[in-house]
């Protein structure tokens, strides 16, 4: 799961959001994504996807197009952790699911 944050204060930010959204999407691993904004704050924004793997994400942003849309976009996310392994979910059509850590132990 990636999760990245940003402080907006552009008009076409929704735009160019949902235009990363729709490269990443192209990728292998890719899952779902979604892009918010805060309810009580207009100028905070999400923009979350969901990976097979971490390594899917990451291999994601070699790609050509996911660098010319995306990564400029990334790149203005908040400086803070942004990919995360899932370590326990619950999804209202199958039973909860908890995994082990895949991070090297050293």
């Amino acid at each position: 799961m990636v999760v990245t944050r940003f402080d907006v204060t552009d008009a076409d930010f929704a735009d160019r959001a949902a235009a990363a959204l729709d490269v990443l999407a192209t990728r292998p691993g890719f899952v779902r994504g979604r892009v918010g904004r805060a309810a009580d704050e207009p100028t905070a924004w999400l923009l979350s996807t969901e990976w097979d793997s971490v390594g899917s994400y990451r291999r994601s942003l070699s790609s050509y197009e996911v660098k010319v849309v995306a990564t400029t976009l990334l790149s203005q996310g908040r400086d803070e952790p942004s990919a995360f392994e899932v370590l326990h979910a619950v999804d209202l059509a199958q039973p909860p699911v908890s995994s082990p850590s895949q991070r090297a132990r050293d």
